[in-house]
């Protein structure tokens, strides 16, 4: 069975993707599959996206600002707090479908 993916579109400099396809994307990163994503895999998440190197201390500052309960960690319940980091920082447009 294939499975079918969606070649990302660039608009005005931005990847456009669907809050589902964030959500995939950014589960690549979760190295251990806990279901969150710690500082590191955030970095690492980031570095892709921007194409160069993201330092620890930032993505811990990142963390701190979409962590709604300060865990340490961004959950499923704060991928929207995310999301609209990546739109805001990261030259990602979130289509809401």
């Amino acid at each position: 069975m294939a499975i079918k993916t969606r070649t990302y579109s660039v608009v005005d400099g931005k990847r456009e993707m669907t809050m589902n396809e964030f959500k995939r994307w950014l589960k690549k990163f979760d190295d251990d599959k806990d279901g969150r994503i710690s500082r590191d895999e955030l970095a690492d998440a980031i570095r892709v996206s921007r194409g160069g190197w993201f330092t620890g201390r930032k993505s811990k500052r990142i963390i701190g600002s979409v962590d709604a309960d300060g865990n340490g960690f961004i959950d499923d319940n704060e991928i929207k707090n995310l999301a609209e980091f990546a739109e805001k920082y990261l030259n990602i447009k979130i289509l809401y479908l």
